[in-house]
C-alpha cells in the first residue's frame, strides 16, 4: 500500500483555498489588463542551457532539472554512471539532463521575445500567470512550487513603463487591502559601488552580500564581503554606504556625496541611476509607500537599471513582489538590443499576508448559492426544471444526489457555504410555491415557482 503525502514544499488546494486564490489572481489580471497588457504562458520545461547562468551562481543551484528518458536502459549503464558523478562533482551533463523546470518567468519570457520578435509588434506588453519551481528550502512563505504573476515591457527605454508599473503594483495591492512598501534602488548605483571597491567585477559579491541584509544583518554583510576578498577600506565604503538615511532625495544626495568622494572619475556614467531614482520619486512626491531602499540588490546578473521589491507592512514573510528593468536580456539567446523592464507578484506569499490578517472578502467561499433538497421522486422534475432555468440565468445552484434527511442535507448545505436553500415537496408542489431558506439569518420565505429565477437574481444584484 502506498503512503498518501505530498513532496516537501508542494501544497493541496481545497475549494475554499482556490476561491481565495482566484480572487487574487482576477485581480491582478484585471489591473494588468487595465493597462494594457496581453496574456502570455510558457512551458513548464524550459532547455536547461536556456536557464543555466541567468540567476547567477546560488540561483543556478536552485534549478529542477530533469533526468534524460532512456538513462535505464542497458546499453546506456555506463554512460549514465559517469554523468551522475559529474553531476555530483557539480559539473552539468546533457547526457543525464537536458531541461529543468522553470525557475522564473522573466527569462522563458526573454526566450520567447527572441524566438518571435520579428513578429512582436513593439513595445510589447504582456502578463503570465503560472507555475514555477525552485530547488528551494522550504519554510514559512518559501515554496519549491509556487505560481507568479508577471507583467513586462519591452522594446521601450522610457522610463515612463517604470512609472506605470509602480501604479500597477500600487493599485493592485489597494484593491487586495493590503499596506505595502514598495522599495526600489537602481543596479547602475550598486555599479558605482562596487567601482569605488575595486571596480566592477566586485558587483556581484557586492550585490549578493547586501541582498542577505535584512537577514543576516550588516555584520555578516561585512563578513561575507571579507571572505570574498575586499579589503577593510572597501568593507568600510560598503558599511557607509548601507548606514545612508532620511528622505528619499537626502538620501541621494548623501550617496552622490559618499560616491563623488570616493572616486569621482570612475562613478560619474553610473550616477546616471542617482537621476532615474529622482526622475520616479517625482511622479509619487507624497506616496509613502514609494521608498527608496539602498540596501536593496536582487542579486540576479540580468537587472541593468531600476529594481523594485514590495514588502507587506503588517507581517514578516519576505519579499511579496519584485523586478526591475533589463535592457539586453533577449541578447542572451542572439537577439540583442531589445531593452525591457518587468515586475513579479508573488500570489502564495500574498495569499499567507491576506489570510493571517483576514483581508478576503467572506462571501468567496461557495461555489453554489443555492441547494435545492432532494425529498424523493415526486419533486425532482420540478427541481431539475428550476435549476436549468437558473443556471441559464447564470445563478449558481445545485441538488442534493441523495433522498436524505433533512439534517443531512443542511449539513451539506453548511459545510460548503452554501447561503440558501430551497424546499419543494409534496406540499410545495401543491401550493406551487418553495420554501427558500437563509442559513446566516434562519429566515424562511416562500417564493413561487415561476419568480424563483427573479428572486435569486435579486438576491445578487
Amino acid at each position: 500500500m502506498t503512503r498518501a503525502g505530498l513532496p516537501q514544499g508542494t501544497r493541496d488546494f481545497g475549494a475554499e483555498t482556490v476561491h481565495k486564490r482566484q480572487f487574487i489572481f482576477h485581480t491582478i489580471r484585471t489591473v494588468f489588463e487595465l493597462y494594457g497588457y496581453e496574456p502570455l504562458e510558457t512551458p513548464a520545461l524550459e532547455n536547461l542551457e536556456t536557464l543555466l547562468g541567468k540567476y547567477g551562481e546560488e540561483g543556478d543551484k536552485l534549478l529542477f532539472k530533469i533526468l534524460n528518458n532512456g538513462l535505464d536502459h542497458p546499453s546506456k549503464k555506463d554512460s549514465a554512471l559517469a554523468g551522475f558523478e559529474k553531476i555530483l562533482a557539480g559539473e552539468n551533463n546533457n547526457q543525464i539532463t537536458e531541461r529543468a523546470l522553470r525557475y522564473d518567468l522573466t527569462i522563458p519570457f526573454a526566450r520567447y521575445v527572441a524566438m518571435h520578435h520579428k513578429e512582436i509588434s513593439f513595445p510589447f506588453k504582456r502578463y503570465q500567470v503560472q507555475p514555477v519551481w525552485r530547488a528551494d528550502r522550504p519554510q514559512k512563505g518559501r515554496y519549491r512550487e509556487f505560481y507568479q504573476c508577471d507583467a513586462d515591457v519591452v522594446g521601450s527605454q522610457s522610463l515612463l513603463n517604470e512609472v506605470e508599473l509602480i501604479q500597477i503594483y500600487l493599485e493592485v495591492f489597494h484593491r487586495l487591502g493590503m499596506d505595502v512598501e514598495l522599495r526600489i534602488n537602481h543596479r547602475k548605483i550598486l555599479g558605482a559601488l562596487a567601482a569605488v571597491c575595486g571596480g566592477t567585477a566586485q558587483l556581484n559579491s557586492i550585490t549578493t552580500a547586501i541582498d542577505k541584509l535584512d537577514k543576516a544583518g550588516p555584520d555578516k554583510v561585512k563578513q561575507e564581503l571579507t571572505e570574498k576578498n575586499l579589503t577593510p577600506a572597501q568593507v568600510k565604503i560598503v558599511g557607509q554606504y548601507l548606514e545612508i538615511r532620511g528622505s528619499g532625495e537626502e538620501k541621494l544626495e548623501q550617496l552622490k556625496t559618499l560616491l563623488h568622494e570616493k572616486s569621482a572619475e570612475k562613478t560619474n556614467n553610473e550616477l546616471s541611476g542617482i537621476n532615474d531614482i529622482r526622475y520616479l520619486l517625482g511622479f509619487f512626491p507624497d506616496s509613502k509607500d514609494l521608498v527608496l531602499d539602498l540596501s536593496l540588490a536582487r542579486g540576479l546578473n540580468y537587472y541593468t537599471g531600476i529594481i523594485f521589491e514590495v514588502r507587506a507592512r503588517n507581517m514578516e514573510i519576505g519579499s511579496i513582489g519584485g523586478g526591475g528593468r533589463y535592457d539586453d536580456l533577449t541578447g542572451l539567446f542572439g537577439v540583442p538590443n531589445i531593452p525591457g523592464v518587468g515586475i513579479s507578484f508573488g500570489v502564495d506569499r500574498i495569499f499567507d499576508v491576506m489570510e493571517e490578517l483576514k483581508l478576503f472578502p467572506e462571501n468567496l467561499g461557495h461555489s453554489a448559492e443555492f441547494l435545492f433538497f432532494n425529498l424523493g421522486p415526486e419533486a425532482l422534475a420540478k427541481c431539475t426544471e428550476l435549476i436549468q432555468a437558473l443556471h441559464k440565468a447564470g445563478v449558481r445552484c445545485e441538488l442534493f444526489p441523495d433522498q436524505a434527511k433533512f439534517d443531512k442535507q443542511f449539513k451539506y448545505a453548511e459545510r460548503k457555504k452554501i447561503p440558501y436553500v430551497v424546499i419543494i415537496g409534496t406540499e410545495e408542489l401543491k401550493t406551487g410555491a418553495a420554501k427558500i431558506k437563509n442559513l446566516s439569518t434562519g429566515v424562511q420565505e416562500e417564493c413561487r415557482f415561476g419568480e424563483i429565477v427573479g428572486y435569486a437574481e435579486g438576491l445578487s444584484r
